[in-house]
C-alpha cells in the first residue's frame, strides 16, 4: 500500500465565521465546503485552483471530542498554548507581506532570505501559526 496525497488537514478555531473572515477575505483562500452536518459544520477551506487539499477549520466539540475535552482544548486556545501549523506559498513574498500587513494581519516575523527561500510567519485570530514562503527551484 502506497499513499499518494494528502487531501486535508485541520485547525482548531473558536468562531467558524470569524476564520472565514481570515482565510478567505484577508487569506485569499477560498471556500470547498461549508455545509451543516447537524452535529458539527464542515468547513474548509483550499488554496485557489487546488480544491484537492482542503483544510478543515473545526471548531472544538463533538463528535471529536466530548464536552469536557472541547472546552480544555478551548481554553488552551485562547491561552495561546495550543495551535496548529500552516505552510503556505506565493509567488511574491515580501509583495505578499505588505498586502498583509495592510490588512492588518498579526505578524510574526518579517521576510527572511533563506537557504529555501523567502519566508515570514504571521498568526490567524485563534493563534495558529502560518509560514509563508517564496520557495527557490529545487535543485
Amino acid at each position: 500500500m502506497t499513499m499518494n496525497a494528502i487531501t486535508r488537514s485541520q485547525i482548531y478555531v473558536l468562531d467558524q465565521d470569524e476564520a472565514l473572515d481570515f482565510y478567505v477575505g484577508k487569506l485569499g483562500l477560498e471556500v470547498n465546503t461549508d455545509q451543516d452536518l447537524g452535529f458539527m459544520r464542515w468547513l474548509t477551506v483550499n488554496v485557489p485552483g487546488d480544491p484537492e487539499r482542503e483544510i478543515l477549520l473545526e471548531k472544538p466539540g463533538p463528535p471529536a471530542l466530548d464536552p469536557a475535552t472541547a472546552e480544555q482544548v478551548r481554553e488552551l486556545l485562547t491561552k495561546g498554548a495550543l495551535s496548529g501549523w500552516l505552510c503556505l506559498t506565493t509567488d511574491d513574498a515580501r509583495k505578499t507581506y505588505e498586502d498583509l500587513v495592510a490588512k492588518g494581519v498579526d505578524i510574526t516575523d518579517e521576510p527572511t532570505e533563506r537557504p529555501y527561500g523567502i519566508d515570514f510567519g504571521i498568526r490567524d485570530p485563534f493563534g495558529n501559526r502560518i509560514r509563508i514562503g517564496q520557495m527557490y527551484p529545487r535543485a
